[in-house]
């Protein structure tokens, strides 16, 4: 490892000795995945500002450039900056953005690359943020007038990680599309006002370490390290859709035994318009896990829950609450978990509205073969996964397209997408197939990975985008969500506007 490698706490102090002797600091910062010329002309125009040069990195688990990326991890990449001539010291940052580190180290200048001269074109807004941080300590920021490149064009073009499935469909959409044509759809979410109705959900994840077999039965015997608990079920397509639009209105349903109010409001977006009911016969909907907390495996689960029907007085409350409400909606957003709360006569009343329905019936262990896709009868949009596709039929090898019409005909949806796991997802629509490949490299929880691509798709579906810029969205929806923890935080717009900028340069 070079000796100009250091951690952030360590070169705190180098640069405050440094500016003792009244030498001037120069701070870059970014992730560097392919070190080209670019780079090097950038740190070496960075060099004549100042005394010294410091460049951080961005961790790798805070990039989000597509699958595949980095192609080389934080220890490499911070290896082969330090061996430039121009660059002093390197260190790896410790946050998303380099805010933090720039009220640690205190540049004299904070310096980016041309392409930061026009700070609208900075999908994550990340720029404003740092320059506000460079100006409260004492410092300023400068714009190198360097020639640029992209490592994102240079790493699709010539050394793609992406397989040959993912690179030829990339090549053909690539045909159709641009980037802004795509950036362009999330730009449109931001009118829409969006009713969301569904199952509230607490997620805990309890971690453990395995000590091994108990001795005095046949179990594995735990200790406990860390619990978290997070938002989920509807609360977290409510989450994921308020990061796109301006108005989200949230129906839900939560238990007088346990509330976990305080908590939900705690983990909601505070611009959603929340009308919380309450069942007086059993718990807010919950679901602990044990995880093995050095593997990340799960262990095991306990549901805390009434899934029965809730009675007639509180159905006919939350009726006359949807009622009075949604006229003032786009579309409705329903996200039935089957543990309660969508009644036939709640369904009745979603559908007679004639607003534009949007619908995931989802199969989970606590509903398994009692909460069917085939129940509604008057969609706009379906989004499911397989299993929840063949259930209703009973058939595990009838053709996914034939078993896609039988659901079009049953439920009067002709837009029906399905998702397929690692292999992708289908959309049926217009009586055309398209198939879109799965884009995740690795998986850290897939919990709630189909919540988000429900919430996204649904607003593309309403705005009527074509369905390869859909299934497109929607497929790197479900890429980021799967790194996020039990619905720890939505897939922010920021982080699905660089991802997708950076997957298709």
């Amino acid at each position: 490892m070079s000796s100009k490698i250091y951690s952030l706490s360590d070169l705190e102090a180098i640069t405050a000795s440094h500016k003792s002797q009244n030498k001037t600091i120069a701070h870059c910062h970014g992730c560097f995945d392919l070190l080209h010329l670019g780079h090097i002309r950038h740190f070496e125009s960075a060099k004549k500002t100042a005394d010294i040069l410091i460049v951080t990195l961005t961790k790798d688990k805070f990039i989000n450039k597509g699958p595949g990326r980095p192609v080389f991890n934080e220890n490499q990449r911070a290896e082969a900056i330090a061996a430039l001539q121009y660059v002093d010291y390197v260190a790896i940052n410790n946050w998303a953005t380099a805010e933090e580190t720039i009220k640690i180290l205190k540049p004299n200048l904070y310096i980016k690359g041309p392409d930061y001269k026009d700070q609208t074109n900075d999908l994550t807004d990340n720029i404003g943020i740092e320059e506000n941080a460079v100006l409260s300590v004492g410092g300023k920021i400068h714009i190198t007038e360097d020639e640029s490149f992209s490592s994102s064009k240079l790493i699709n073009t010539h050394f793609s990680p992406l397989d040959e499935n993912i690179q030829s469909y990339l090549s053909d959409f690539k045909t159709r599309h641009n980037i802004d044509d795509v950036l362009k759809v999330l730009d449109k979410m931001k009118d829409l006002n969006v009713l969301v109705i569904g199952d509230t959900i607490i997620d805990e994840y309890h971690t453990c370490t395995p000590l091994g077999k108990s001795s005095k039965s046949p179990t594995i015997s735990t200790k406990f390290e860390t619990e978290n608990s997070y938002a989920g079920g509807i609360l977290a397509i409510a989450n994921h859709i308020q990061e796109y639009t301006n108005n989200v209105h949230l129906i839900t349903l939560l238990g007088e035994e346990n509330t976990q109010l305080e908590l939900i409001k705690s983990k909601l977006n505070q611009s959603i318009t929340p009308a919380f009911f309450t069942r007086k016969d059993g718990p807010t909907a919950t679901k602990r896990r044990y995880l093995d907390n050095y593997l990340n495996l799960k262990l095991f689960e306990v549901t805390f829950m009434n899934d029965r029907h809730i009675d007639k007085s509180l159905e006919n409350e939350i009726i006359n609450h949807f009622n009075s409400v949604y006229a003032n909606y786009d579309l409705i957003v329903l996200a039935d978990f089957g543990h309660g709360f969508i009644t036939p006569n709640i369904i009745q009343a979603l559908e007679k509205s004639n607003k534009y329905l949007s619908i995931n019936a989802q199969t989970n262990s606590n509903n398994f073969g009692y909460n069917y896709i085939t129940k509604f009868h008057n969609a706009d949009y379906i989004s499911i996964d397989e299993k929840e596709l063949r259930l209703p039929f009973g058939d595990a090898y009838c053709s996914l397209e034939t078993l896609i019409k039988k659901l079009a005909d049953i439920t009067n949806c002709y837009n029906i997408q399905i998702t397929l796991g690692a292999k992708g997802s289908i959309i049926y629509k217009d009586n055309k197939f398209i198939t879109i490949p799965a884009f995740a490299d690795s998986i850290k929880d897939s919990v709630g990975a189909g919540d988000a691509v429900l919430s996204l798709t649904s607003l593309c579906s309403y705005l009527n985008i074509p369905s390869d810029i859909t299934g497109f969205i929607g497929n790197c929806t479900g890429s980021l969500a799967v790194k996020i923890l039990g619905n720890e935080k939505p897939v922010y717009k920021k982080d699905l506007a660089k991802f997708i900028s950076h997957f298709i340069k």
